[in-house]
């Protein structure tokens, strides 16, 4: 498994971890999601051959959320 640290932007509150959990946890190939929105962070544990770092942002992205470099 490879873990994937992105900086997100826009989480206000445990609501929006759980935004971002449920729809990390939708995509095949992740096994674990950790959100905080007070470190404006996103940890995730994949599997890089059926997710990758590109699909795992844009999902973040499509959740309303900004990942920042």
């Amino acid at each position: 498994m490879d873990q994937t640290t992105l900086d997100v932007t826009g989480m206000a509150c445990d609501g929006c971890e759980q935004n971002v959990t449920e729809a990390l946890e939708a995509l095949e190939g992740i096994s674990s999601v950790t959100a905080n929105h007070e470190a404006d962070q996103v940890r995730v544990e994949h599997d890089e051959e059926a997710v990758d770092e590109e699909t795992i942002a844009t999902t973040i992205e499509d959740a309303g959320y900004e990942v920042t470099a």
